[in-house]
């Protein structure tokens, strides 16, 4: 049994770490997680029902839960097939926050959504940044080491010029490289599939 304990780590890392456990042991092996609150009980569960993994959870106190996952035999079940072709996916950013409403959030989801595009299985072939978005690929910006590592596994990374321009960044771009509005148009054209968060 491997045993993780993701007590004050925010979403998504006790999923991220529960799953890499999942794929380093045996068949009929366990991965029990403690967790410090519901929400990462809850996305435990679901990730193991999604990949066809019984688990189970307690409430061993006050804001400490326990979710033991069993990888059964025959390992772990995904939905996709290996030999089928893999779609152009294109992931679209127009902002460095996250979302409506308070600012502080919107800057920790777009960090963690970043953070979670690095570990997963299915890479986009390209990242588009414009209008706020430019912020992110920066010096200094919080998410750089992460587009850095998107980078290095294959990831196309392009930041509208007009818009570093237009925030003053234009000597700050740190990661991918700038683009304009007619490649980011072609890029979203030959997509077969593109995200926007």
């Amino acid at each position: 049994m491997i045993k993780i304990d993701a007590m004050g780590l925010a979403c998504p890392l006790p999923v991220i770490q529960t799953k890499k456990a999942l794929k380093n042991i045996e068949e009929n092996g366990h991965v029990e997680t403690l967790v410090d609150n519901e929400a990462s009980m809850e996305n435990l569960l679901k990730m193991a029902k999604e990949m066809g993994l019984e688990s189970s959870y307690d409430k061993l106190e006050d804001h400490k839960y326990r979710v033991v996952i069993t990888k059964g035999e025959g390992g772990i079940t995904t939905s996709s097939n290996d030999t089928a072709p893999k779609e152009k996916m294109i992931i679209a950013i127009s902002s460095d926050k996250m979302g409506d409403g308070i600012d502080e959030l919107g800057d920790v989801l777009m960090k963690g959504f970043i953070y979670t595009l690095t570990e997963m299985d299915l890479m986009p072939a390209t990242v588009l940044l414009y209008n706020g978005a430019a912020k992110l690929t920066v010096k200094d910006a919080p998410t750089l080491e992460d587009f850095k590592t998107l980078e290095g596994m294959g990831v196309e990374i392009l930041t509208c010029g007009t818009c570093l321009n237009y925030y003053d960044l234009g000597d700050k771009l740190a990661v991918g490289e700038v683009t304009n509005m007619y490649t980011i148009m072609e890029r979203l054209q030959g997509a077969d599939k593109i995200i926007k968060p």
